[in-house]
């Protein structure tokens, strides 16, 4: 801030220094001046000089001082009062361009929620005409437009439950209840939704689970395993899914692996970005690349690490570790 000052001040510095050095000029010039009384007098006048910049420094400085730590979170209250003109002028055209941001975010929080609540009342209405479509495809006789079909509609049911899912997860932790959450019930009832998709794919699951019961929120473990299940089925033919659970330096980690086509190395860390699928020409029609980058959002605010390994040719395997017992308790409680 000192350096700021001088900066601000600079000019008029200079032309106190001209003006001392000006007088001992004039003085030198004319010889009938004495030079010693010219000396003493800049010299005094030096000092109150000096001494005036200093008391400035700390009178002036305090309002921008104050500013440049204000938390700039559109609460004016923080601010410190001004006591100069101009300092009043910055107050007053913070104040009111304050009140116009504010305004204006109120607005835009408003139709973002109008939008959200407009969007999940269209996801649940579509809800019904697709429950009847899937009513109509079961009585089909023909097995294979029934396997087609009931694949393009399965599709259809995963991206409204991603785009549902999508709005509820800025507000996902005032939605949060944590308890013990059987981990097998949850995965045959996923499983049970892939079912005609695995069954087209001639794909099974093993299902190798030592721990049964984990401690989170059972509906967003849900959504993160449905995620994880839906890719592993979609870059794997004919082969099981093997799904394992353990205890690890006392957490529990929960492993799906493929033995699809895998991920290539320089793609591996950016699969969980918003819309990144893969930079090889021959990926998936349809892939969004939203399905990863949700599910790492929802095990953030549920401590859950989601990390990934693959092999080209070989298979990914996603790993998810749950936190301690005592680790999420104290987490919540904070």
């Amino acid at each position: 801030m000192i350096k700021t000052f001088l900066k601000e001040r600079g000019s008029w510095i200079l032309i106190i220094i001209f003006l001392q050095c000006f007088t001992v000029f004039i003085a030198y010039l004319d010889s009938a001046i004495p030079l010693a009384p010219v000396f003493y007098s800049v010299f005094l006048s030096s000092m109150i000089f000096f001494f005036f910049l200093a008391v400035r420094y700390k009178k002036e400085t305090t309002f921008y001082r104050k500013l440049e730590e204000w938390d700039k979170d559109l609460d004016v209250t923080n601010l410190v009062a001004a006591e100069s003109p101009f300092e009043r002028i910055i107050e007053q055209t913070i104040v009111k361009q304050t009140g116009y941001l504010q305004e204006k975010a109120h607005r835009h929080e408003t139709a973002l929620e109008q939008e959200k609540d407009d969007l999940l009342a269209w996801i649940h209405e579509i809800k019904t005409p697709l429950t009847a479509m899937h009513l109509i495809i079961d009585r089909l006789e023909d097995r294979t437009i029934k396997g087609q079909l009931t694949y393009e509609w399965m599709r259809i049911h995963l991206l409204l439950d991603q785009q549902l899912h999508q709005k509820r997860i800025p507000f996902m932790e005032n939605d949060l209840y944590v308890e013990k959450v059987n981990l097998e019930s949850v995965l045959h009832q996923e499983i049970k939704t892939l079912q005609s998709w695995c069954i087209q794919k001639g794909i099974g699951f093993d299902l190798q689970l030592e721990v049964t019961d984990v401690l989170t929120d059972a509906k967003w473990l849900s959504f993160i395993l449905r995620q994880l299940l839906s890719n592993a089925v979609k870059y794997s033919e004919a082969s099981d899914i093997i799904i394992k659970s353990d205890v690890v330096s006392g957490k529990t980690v929960v492993e799906v692996t493929d033995f699809g086509r895998g991920i290539e190395p320089k793609d591996l860390p950016r699969i969980f970005e918003k819309g990144f699928t893969s930079t090889k020409t021959d990926q998936t029609n349809g892939a969004t690349g939203m399905g990863l980058y949700l599910a790492k959002r929802v095990a953030e605010p549920l401590l859950i690490d989601l990390a990934v390994s693959s092999t080209v040719g070989e298979g990914t395997t996603f790993t998810l570790t749950f936190p301690k017992e005592n680790e999420f308790v104290r987490t919540l409680g904070m």
